[in-house]
């Protein structure tokens, strides 16, 4: 073993394994040409980590939050944004530091009980975030071809094949898929947004925060929904494992270098996805709260309102397009992820197309089933439901993130400044008051009941 390795062992009760996504780990040269050349070759997984803060579930929460609120929910939307912002740079730190993306590292780190335990927990996590993505995606399908929910939720499976397919090109490709459907639904939105002509002073005081949302339960369930679907589990693991898909080099100087450019992509492609989010809040705010229709929650109806609304035949085949993309980019990350965290957790050696259709099928079929169970009326609802449920589970990935990246041990000289990790801890604490708060509003309403 040499000096690099064993510091990247060191405080670690295993020792490090085969990298993330052992496909294509390393594969992307970022060590040589000019600093802006570098920077360039650390562009694309925060684009990736995106995704997941404006997935078909956000959708849901934010249409829902803005019928019935109107802006009053932007601030969540702003506040999770920030947390997602610091999450995700300890993300980036963890990987460089130690070469390991969170599913490893919890696995090195602790007792094979406890990592089992977490597993399973990531597994749960996972499987709520598929069947928001594939919900989605079929209902994107629905609106704008008509294909029937049932069959559209299958369709979605395709996506095990395109991510091997572009793959075999380069990673990449993947990236370019996702900037290119990013940049579709940006543009679907900026024309909405200037057809529905909001109240931008009503909008700028949406970004206050108000007590409200903590004393009213139905705001504080929706507000939840909102923190689940921006600040997601699987993110986590994700980019801690994409992010090692750049070949950055083993010294101190280059992995802070790598670190400084990695934390850059993430947090301005986190911006743009606050734009989306924002964006979809402020038309379900100027287009349904504002005209009374307070109680629209369904994708569904959403588009089909939009157009005697808004008064343009455009506006709901834009909303069904950015839908789809959504769904297309959220389905081909949450399958990555779940690849990582099975793989990360398990330690298992199968060759990359079986890896990837074993954990879609773990992912798919419970997505299916509920999909097909609750049919065309129950989809909010579902949908709603699943980004509380990634809320709870949250903090099982968050507080080992946050403590992994504050040991010295663990990490080194790439340690998490003491500020940041004080940061962090607010952050994880909150998430877990919130859930708390969550809880006991949930049981005190079933008792009364």
């Amino acid at each position: 073993m040499n000096s690099v390795d064993a510091a990247n062992n060191k405080g670690w009760r295993k020792g490090r394994g085969e990298g993330s996504l052992s496909d294509v780990h390393g594969s992307i040269d970022a060590r040589h040409g000019t600093p802006m050349r570098k920077a360039f070759a650390f562009l694309g997984p925060g684009y990736l980590v995106a995704v997941g803060y404006m997935d078909p579930g956000n959708w849901a929460t934010s249409i829902a939050g803005g019928s019935a609120f109107g802006y009053s929910l932007l601030v969540v939307a702003l506040m999770s944004n920030i947390m997602a912002v610091v999450l995700q740079s300890l993300c980036a730190r963890l990987a460089i530091a130690s070469g390991r993306d969170l599913a490893q590292a919890c696995r090195d780190a602790y007792t094979p009980l406890v990592a089992y335990a977490l597993w399973f927990l990531a597994e749960v996590a996972i499987i709520a975030t598929d069947i928001a993505e594939v919900i989605g995606t079929a209902i994107g399908l629905n609106l704008l071809f008509s294909v029937p929910l049932e069959i559209g939720v299958l369709v979605t499976s395709i996506d095990v094949f395109l991510i091997l397919y572009l793959q075999k090109l380069g990673f990449r490709w993947v990236e370019a898929l996702i900037v290119t459907l990013l940049g579709v639904i940006a543009v679907c939105f900026a024309v909405q947004i200037t057809m529905v002509d909001p109240d931008w002073g009503s909008v700028i005081r949406g970004f206050a925060p108000t007590t409200e949302i903590v004393t009213n339960p139905q705001m504080l369930y929706l507000a939840l929904g909102i923190l689940g679907a921006t600040v997601m589990p699987h993110n986590l693991y994700l980019h801690s494992g994409i992010v090692q898909t750049r070949a950055y080099g083993e010294t101190v100087p280059e992995k802070r270098l790598a670190l400084r450019y990695a934390t850059l992509d993430s947090t301005i492609a986190l911006c743009f996805a606050l734009l989306v989010n924002a964006s979809i809040l402020i038309l379900a705010a100027g287009a349904f709260h504002v005209s009374g229709r307070t109680e629209i929650a369904e994708l569904g109806e959403a588009h089909s309102l939009l157009s005697p609304i808004l008064g343009a035949a455009i506006a709901p085949t834009l909303f069904g397009i950015a839908l789809l993309c959504c769904g297309i980019n959220s389905t081909v990350t949450a399958t990555l992820a779940g690849q990582i965290v099975m793989e990360g957790f398990l330690d298992i050696k199968l060759a990359p197309w079986l890896r990837r259709l074993i954990t879609r099928i773990i992912a798919i079929v419970p997505a299916v089933s509920v999909t097909i169970w609750f049919g065309d009326s129950g989809t909010a609802r579902l949908l709603v439901m699943t980004q509380v449920v990634l809320s709870l589970q949250l903090s099982f990935a968050v507080f080992p993130l946050v403590f992994f990246t504050m040991s010295h041990a663990k990490m080194g000289a790439l340690v998490a400044p003491r500020w940041l990790s004080i940061a962090a801890i607010s952050i994880a604490v909150t998430i877990a008051l919130l859930n708390v708060k969550l809880l006991s509003d949930f049981i005190i309403g079933a008792l009364a009941g």
